[in-house]
């Protein structure tokens, strides 16, 4: 598989540059040149498989001939270690948990297939590899320890100072060895331009080998497509129209349950449920994309004002605004809504969400006035204890701390302070 830039102005690659690389010289994300749907016979036996056999053959060709099959089979293995269970809470909606790995966040089956793919490709280089990531919460502490000790990679995260949960830092900036990470004075939108701006200075990429552990990086991007075929394969024979509202920040999650539909996963609709950072559902409005600055709420992973993975998923739909339209649901919930569906879902069904999961929560209720025949899973992307303050506020009750937390708690914060490019271009040149 080779892989073209969505600004259309860099060379074609393939899947090994556009891992190492993570953007492409003219700044754009890279995209697959073409997606061949898996036939139906695999859709109609996917009970038989094991989640393991069902990635392996969903992601084969987009890595093809990089990474042989025997290599890829056991980094698949390595990545899927631990459960995506689906609990249903009415006739109408379940929940998919996506926390079930070391750091408890969706990320870390991304974050893991990437790392085994990087560590691969690196493995008869001499040369160290950095891998340059930004972080609205989650992403930092999965790219962390999906990373630590990987030989010939060093691992630096930037997050804004304030604006990630204490146990989210604290998965973060507590494991030494090879990770390192940097508090930015700002947003997360200041710390994903600085990343992006240090890809394209070439007095840094002329004497190190950067690239990018967030969803710009197709190896960090295109696993999340196991979610949703995993939701299928234990949902399917129940329930006909399956519709997934996602919580949605740089719109990485969401889109790769777009590139699973486009594989063939008989899926009815996507949902984006958006806290107050809404430039998607905005655009579903008006067709005036028009990215603003992040603002600070309680479900801080999604705290994105300029989605990234977007422009992939105008190129999925041809930049067709009715094809996409068609396909994509969009709603927008304030922090009041967030907490009352917190609540709601712990009186109703004796049930935890995190913030981010009662946004996906509040989308199928919005979605299911008009569509009353669906079944509506919304994923649950990170442990609620992650977010203990919010959580212990909202439902009155205390909350045991599982054991990959209770792991972290207790350590000490290591972080670099930063507060513009040229301090991050400082840090990077020592």
């Amino acid at each position: 598989m080779n892989y073209y830039s969505l600004n259309k102005q860099a060379p074609n690659t393939s899947f090994k540059n556009a891992v190492i690389k993570g953007l492409a010289p003219d700044k754009g994300l890279y995209f697959p040149e073409h997606i061949e749907p898996l036939p139906k016979a695999f859709f109609n036996s996917i009970d038989s498989l094991s989640y393991s056999e069902i990635a392996f053959e969903a992601i084969k060709q987009f890595v093809s001939p990089d990474i042989p099959n025997h290599i890829l089979k056991t980094i698949v293995d390595e990545t899927l270690s631990f459960d995506f269970p689906i609990v249903k809470l009415n006739n109408h909606i379940s929940t998919l948990e996506l926390f079930h790995g070391p750091t408890m966040a969706f990320k870390d089956v991304g974050a893991r297939f990437m790392a085994r793919c990087l560590g691969y490709f690196n493995k008869n280089n001499n040369n160290k590899v950095t891998v340059l990531v930004a972080t609205s919460g989650d992403t930092g502490g999965a790219v962390a320890n999906g990373f630590l000790g990987v030989e010939g990679v060093n691992v630096v995260i930037l997050y804004p100072s304030g604006k990630v949960s204490d146990i989210q830092e604290k998965q973060l900036t507590t494991l030494g060895q090879n990770i390192t990470a940097l508090e930015v004075n700002g947003t997360f939108d200041d710390c994903q331009a600085m990343v992006k701006t240090a890809f394209l200075d070439k007095s840094l990429t002329d004497n190190m080998q950067l690239t990018s552990a967030n969803s710009i990086n197709v190896a960090r991007w295109l696993p999340q497509l196991f979610y949703f075929m995993f939701a299928y394969k234990q949902l399917h024979d129940k329930h006909k129209d399956i519709v997934f509202s996602v919580p949605s920040g740089n719109f990485g999650n969401i889109c790769a349950g777009m590139m699973a539909q486009q594989l063939g996963l008989p899926i009815r609709h996507f949902i984006a449920s958006n806290n107050a950072n809404n430039v998607v559902t905005r655009y579903l409005t008006t067709q005036i994309y028009t990215p603003k600055p992040s603002v600070q709420t309680i479900s801080n992973a999604m705290d994105v004002g300029a989605p990234s993975n977007f422009i992939r998923i105008q190129e999925i739909y041809k930049n067709r605004f009715d094809v996409l339209k068609n396909n994509l649901f969009s709603y927008s919930f304030s922090d009041d809504d967030t907490k009352e569906a917190m609540l709601e879902i712990y009186k109703k069904f004796n049930y935890v969400a995190d913030p981010h999961g009662a946004v996906g929560y509040l989308g199928c209720q919005a979605y299911l006035k008009e569509n009353t025949n669906a079944h509506c899973v919304f994923l649950e992307t990170a442990h609620p204890t992650k977010f203990l303050d919010v959580v212990e506020t909202v439902i009155k009750e205390k909350q045991a701390l599982p054991e990959q937390i209770q792991q972290v708690i207790g350590k000490e914060k290591q972080a670099v302070s930063i507060a513009t490019y040229d301090d991050l271009k400082r840090f990077l040149h020592t």
